[in-house]
């Protein structure tokens, strides 16, 4: 645990330093679009006359100043696979976002879908040395916490206190300063393919910028897209991406549970790529304009023209009706749904007192998507779009910019820097025992 800590420690003070300085931008690396935000930080006294860095400028005062997205190349399942490809499109929003913002921005926060999330709850106890709880005392039961074997190549992302316990006394978000004898804390942790982040830095490196955090896109889109309410009682945000659908549930206002499918809506179009003979980008813009998964009797006689330059006139002045076009979509969103409801129910989500379902993501447009979802995942669904934050352009308010606005969220109010205590290794001495048997095992 102390050596995660100390990890997290050092990208959460490159994102105070980036805080400090008044500027950042936000960068969502999808499998369809690379989106990029300009955020400014609007506090007093960010910089004092002899240069030196005050204290953090006002957080929750931020407006988007710049926004820029450019098609995603090089990205699939969320996954970084050409990195020459990904940095010249990162390259790319990055500079019409700053060219709108008009300032150079040298730090970034990074979110990306994809890399086999895995979930596991941890919980540990001590004893109170006073009857106080202190800093220390919460620092001492977050080290505490056995983090289990989560196999080699995978890397920890999120961990985060749900739930801390005094004596029996359970759901306290804060335990500081009440008194008590016996601490307990449940966390959730997040680990992912190490793979995928370690490319996803690089990449950033490579286009000189210094990465000041990075976060799973399911996690932020929830931070978006659901309300106050849903977020205490429980809900799930399913984010239907281009190249992954991603999954997260919330509880008490905490992530609980995370996870993703390999599908998403560039699968789609791929279907209908290879059902109607068609161009990639003219499937794209065929399932935009008329795609849907509900068929009505008006839909045998509505003819959709497909186009094309292929200079075969009978070929290019095809035509097919939009229900044989729901045909195709309508079994590949089910497939994904019924994904869905499966990681769903591998979670426990059945058991919560609410069982709210939101639908974001760009694929979440498509038309009669609440009805098939709530008949396949069996709950309340609604479409969900991410909350206005100031100064968002009108062409970023959509449900596909879930995961961007919640990453300026993130930025903006980080949930770990509330637990940024330094923990003392000294005190343990049957854990640190175990760490320099596994430093012998490591190094011998």
């Amino acid at each position: 645990m102390t050596d995660l800590y100390q990890s997290q420690r050092a990208m959460r003070q490159m994102r105070q330093h980036a805080l400090q300085r008044g500027v950042i931008a936000i960068l969502d690396v999808g499998t369809s679009k690379i989106a990029c935000l300009v955020l400014r930080f609007d506090g007093t006294g960010r910089l004092s006359d002899d240069g030196s860095i005050g204290a953090l400028a006002g957080q929750s005062g931020f407006r988007v100043v710049g926004a820029a997205t450019t098609r995603s190349r090089g990205v699939r399942f969320g996954e970084v696979t050409a990195m020459q490809e990904t940095e010249r499109a990162i390259r790319t929003a990055l500079q019409a976002a700053q060219k709108m913002a008009e300032v150079r921005v040298d730090h970034v926060i990074a979110c990306f879908s994809g890399a086999n999330p895995r979930s596991y709850g941890l919980d540990a106890e001590v004893e109170l040395e006073g009857n106080v709880v202190t800093e220390n005392e919460v620092a001492r039961v977050l080290s505490a916490c056995e983090v289990p074997e989560y196999g080699a190549g995978r890397e920890v992302l999120h961990a985060q206190p749900v739930n801390f316990a005094l004596d029996h006394r359970s759901g306290l978000s804060d335990p500081r300063g009440q008194m008590g004898q016996a601490l307990a804390v449940d966390m959730h942790m997040l680990t992912v393919d190490a793979d995928a982040i370690q490319n996803l830095v690089r990449c950033v490196k490579r286009c000189d910028l210094e990465l000041a955090g990075i976060a799973n896109s399911a996690y932020v889109s929830g931070v978006s897209a659901l309300v106050e309410d849903e977020q205490e009682l429980g809900a799930a945000c399913i984010d239907l991406g281009g190249g992954t659908t991603s999954i997260s549930i919330f509880m008490k206002k905490h992530m609980i549970f995370a996870d993703c499918v390999r599908m998403g809506g560039e699968h789609v179009t791929q279907d209908i790529s290879m059902g109607l003979g068609v161009p990639m980008a003219t499937a794209e813009r065929i399932k935009t304009f008329y795609g849907g998964v509900h068929a009505t009797g008006m839909d045998d006689r509505e003819m959709i023209e497909m186009g094309g330059d292929t200079g075969d006139y009978e070929h290019d002045r095809r035509r097919v009706s939009r229900a044989e076009l729901i045909g195709i979509m309508r079994p590949r969103v089910e497939e994904i749904l019924e994904e869905v409801r499966l990681r769903l129910e591998v979670a426990g989500f059945g058991y919560l007192p609410s069982q709210q379902i939101v639908l974001t993501g760009g694929g979440s447009q498509t038309p009669g998507l609440d009805g098939l979802a709530s008949r396949i995942l069996g709950q309340q669904v609604r479409l969900g779009r991410p909350l206005r934050v100031h100064g968002l352009p009108q062409s970023a308010t959509g449900p596909g910019f879930a995961s961007s606005v919640g990453l300026s969220l993130f930025a903006a109010h980080p949930q770990d820097d509330w637990w940024d205590f330094d923990i003392a290794v000294d005190s343990y001495p049957a854990r640190s025992f175990k760490r320099a048997v596994k430093w012998f095992k490591d190094n011998w």
